[in-house]
């Protein structure tokens, strides 16, 4: 049995404090600011645009508010007011188990900070949640959920924790086809989010003209040209790719606002493939149960604690936590 010990607990978590992030916006080029608030309980994860008239500012930050896919995933209210590329700094949130969160920004974007989510992970491990009163609710899968467009599937099958396979496949000899599994258990998000967006020099001029990447830098993206990286630092794991590929998929999900007991595999994904997967998963109301974390463990008879043991995931290396420990911040 995996858990993450956060989803261990039986009642909903806020974070203890305010905290500030300072950047680019990757698409819009515009520098914004970012405060994560606690908030009450019951109210999820939500975001303030304070650059907007009083009243109107105000964008829900979940999958049924999604209004654009396209390189990143992007919310809107019913004033058209957007947030772009929320997918990281979601991912961030929920893997640290944090249910409710209030993000105020100051303009259309999120900071893309490094291109990954490892700033926002290891301020939050560091600030801590606070616990809150209300029960901690999921999604418990019973039946397989399927969705296709083309070259791309994802299904979820039932499983009794919350697991990503990925598969990528790119015309590219550097990456090629790459797969890899994540369990969101423990404090494991920490080996996921340091792996950074990344995108090809070749697409780099159409994206252009498309008004996208006006904040891309090699400070926040792994450029690749060929069989080269042009990053000066190089990969800072040989998946990068396809972990960077999971990563947005616990961001895109994490918009659902519940933890999901399922197995997530999906072949060739982007935001997109998530999302119309995600949409047909509220199609399939008999495919799942609502149900709160301490009615799971009465029901399976699965005490909290047995997910403690999966501390160090045996799928990640040592070579991996050592190069994690030198991204950590000093």
């Amino acid at each position: 049995m995996a858990w993450t010990e956060h989803y261990n607990t039986y009642k909903q978590h806020t974070i203890k404090e305010p905290i500030t992030f300072v950047g680019i916006g990757l698409h819009t080029g515009k520098n914004v600011s970012a405060v994560i608030r606690p908030a009450g309980e019951n109210s999820g994860i939500n975001f303030m645009r304070k650059d907007v008239p009083a009243g109107r500012g105000f964008i829900t930050g979940k999958w049924y508010k999604v209004t654009d896919t396209h390189m990143s995933t992007s919310l809107s209210n019913e004033h058209g007011i957007i947030i772009k590329t929320v997918e990281h700094l979601i991912a961030a949130l929920r893997g640290c188990g944090i249910d409710n969160a209030l993000i105020e920004v100051d303009g259309p974007e999120i900071p893309i900070m490094d291109g990954s989510a490892a700033p926002f992970v290891d301020t939050l491990l560091k600030i801590g949640l606070k616990e809150q009163s209300a029960p901690r609710n999921l999604i418990w899968v019973h039946r397989p959920i399927e969705y296709r467009n083309g070259d791309k599937y994802a299904i979820m099958m039932p499983e009794n924790r919350t697991r990503y396979t990925v598969e990528i496949e790119f015309d590219n000899e550097l990456i090629g086809t790459q797969v890899s599994s994540f369990d969101l258990v423990n404090d494991n998000i920490k080996y996921i989010a340091p792996a950074r967006t990344f995108g090809f020099m070749d697409q780099v001029s159409q994206l252009e003209r498309e008004g996208l990447i006006k904040g891309g830098s090699l400070s926040n993206a792994v450029l690749v040209d060929g069989k080269n990286i042009l990053n000066k630092d190089g990969l800072r794991f040989k998946d990068e790719f396809v972990r960077h590929k999971i990563l947005d998929c616990i961001g895109d999900f994490g918009l659902i606002g519940l933890q999901i007991l399922g197995h997530y595999y999906a072949k060739r994904p982007g935001h997109e493939t998530n999302h119309q997967f995600i949409r047909n998963l509220f199609n399939r109301r008999d495919a799942w149960s609502y149900i709160t974390v301490e009615d799971y463990h009465r029901l399976t008879g699965v005490h909290p604690d047995m997910g403690k043991r999966l501390r160090e995931e045996e799928s990640y290396t040592e070579d991996d936590r050592q190069k994690l420990g030198s991204l950590q911040p000093s």
